[in-house]
């Protein structure tokens, strides 16, 4: 074997080594792009709200309105964004889940529940607004209800209306509640 045959054989042997670990590098990047796929697609929305506690957030909302504040609660249903309220003092709003089609502001980060009171249902959060008799504005996909929280049911709550005529009581399902808002 000559000289030149060595250094051919030594090309030849680099080159395919060189194939072997372009292909395993490949392989690899796929790899870690399924499993990055895949980790992503477990990943709840309840969990990137929550790595977005604090932070200003725009929430679209199914009636049309558009609602930017801090995001301060996430619950697995609802959500509280403070906000300024058109006359410039501040406002409190607790928003159900499956009022939301869309969210500008929320970061690529995700953190899983860390409390037991992320697990407090929409109910719980009202109740809470029923006690305190504060009052709120009660915003459905139809409506706007100014008033008192009377009854807070599994499903549904009652709200006494304060600036009608003659007051009244309006129940509201939970499935048509767009946010509820402390004034």
């Amino acid at each position: 074997m000559t000289p030149s045959d060595t250094s051919r054989w030594t090309l030849l042997f680099a080159d395919l080594e060189a194939q072997l670990a372009a292909e395993e590098a490949a392989e690899r990047e796929g790899a870690v792009a399924e499993l990055t796929r895949a980790e992503q697609a477990s990943v709840p929305l309840v969990d990137r709200l929550r790595a977005a506690r604090g932070r200003p957030l725009r929430l679209d909302l199914r009636d049309g309105e558009s609602l930017e504040g801090r995001l301060e609660r996430v619950a697995e249903e609802w959500v509280q964004v403070d906000a300024r309220s058109p006359r410039g003092g501040r406002w409190q709003h607790v928003v159900p889940l499956s009022a939301v089609v869309g969210i500008a502001g929320l970061g690529r980060h995700a953190a899983p529940s860390a409390a037991r009171t992320d697990r407090l249902g929409l109910g719980t959060a009202l109740r809470g607004l029923q006690r305190d008799r504060a009052r709120v504005q009660v915003r459905t996909t139809a409506h706007v209800v100014l008033g008192r929280i009377a009854r807070v049911g599994a499903d549904h709550l009652d709200v006494e209306e304060l600036d009608s005529a003659r007051p009244a009581v309006r129940v509201v399902p939970f499935a048509a509640l767009v946010r509820v808002s402390e004034t």
